[in-house]
C-alpha cells in the first residue's frame, strides 16, 4: 500500500518577505546587543568619539540644542507618540470593522514598551557623563527608547495607511512626517549627550524588528 505525500502550500510573497526581514533585523539587533553587552573595544572608541564631537557642538550651539530639547521632550517624547497611537487606535473601535486592528495596535507598542525596559536592565549600560550636561535623561541607556519608540509608532501607522489606502499627498506627507521624526529622534537623543550613537542605532533596529514582526502577525491572523 502506498502513501501519497502532501506537500504544504508555498507560503505567500509577502510572508516570505516579512521572514527575511525579521531574519535580518533579528540577527543585526542580537549582534549589536551583544558587542554592546561585552564593550566591544572598536565599537566603544566609535560612540566616546561621535559623543565627544556632539557634546562640543552641543555646548557652543545654545539655539540649537534649546530647541533639540524641546523636540527631544515634547513632540518626539514617547508618551506623545503613544497618545497618538492610542487616539487611532480609538478611532479605529470608532470605525467597528476595525477593533481587532485597534487592540492589535495598542498590544505593539506595549509589548514594545515591554521589550525596551527588559533590555535596559540587561545590558545596564551607563548613559555618557559630563562635566557639563545640557540635559539629563534616567534609566540605562541601551536601547533608546525615543528611537525605538518613533520607529515603531512610525511604522505602525505608516502600514495602515498603506492599508486602508490614504490617497497619494496624505501618503507621501506622511512617509516624509516619519523619516524626519525617526532621524531627528536619533540626532537629538546623541547631541543632547543623553544617548550614545549605538544606543539610537540598536533601538531603530529593534523598533523595525517589532513592526515587522507585528505586520506579519496581523497579516496571517486577518488574512
Amino acid at each position: 500500500m502506498h502513501t501519497q505525500s502532501v506537500e504544504s502550500p508555498p507560503r505567500p510573497p509577502a510572508e516570505r518577505r516579512v521572514s527575511r526581514w525579521a531574519g535580518a533585523l533579528t540577527l543585526c539587533s542580537a549582534l549589536l546587543v551583544a558587542l554592546v553587552a561585552v564593550r566591544w573595544y572598536p565599537l566603544m572608541s566609535l560612540d566616546d568619539s561621535i559623543a565627544d564631537t556632539t557634546h562640543r557642538w552641543a555646548v557652543t550651539e545654545d539655539g540649537i540644542t534649546e530647541a533639540f530639547r524641546i523636540l527631544t521632550d515634547w513632540v518626539w517624547d514617547p508618551w506623545t507618540l503613544r497618545i497618538l497611537t492610542l487616539a487611532v487606535a480609538i478611532w479605529l473601535v470608532w470605525r467597528r470593522s476595525a477593533r481587532w486592528t485597534a487592540v492589535w495596535l495598542v498590544a505593539t507598542c506595549a509589548l514594545a514598551t515591554a521589550v525596551q525596559q527588559c533590555l535596559k536592565a540587561l545590558v545596564d549600560r551607563p548613559r555618557p557623563a559630563w562635566s557639563d550636561p545640557v540635559d539629563t535623561a534616567h534609566y540605562a541607556a541601551y536601547p533608546s527608547g525615543h528611537a525605538m519608540t518613533a520607529v515603531v509608532v512610525s511604522g505602525l501607522l505608516l502600514w495602515l495607511l498603506h492599508r486602508y489606502g490614504a490617497e497619494r499627498t496624505l501618503w507621501r506627507t506622511a512617509v516624509a512626517v516619519a523619516v524626519l521624526s525617526v532621524a531627528g529622534v536619533g540626532l537629538t537623543r546623541v547631541w543632547l549627550g543623553v544617548h550614545w550613537a549605538t544606543d539610537v542605532v540598536g533601538g531603530w533596529l529593534l523598533g523595525a524588528l517589532v513592526v515587522v514582526l507585528a505586520v506579519g502577525a496581523h497579516t496571517r491572523w486577518r488574512g
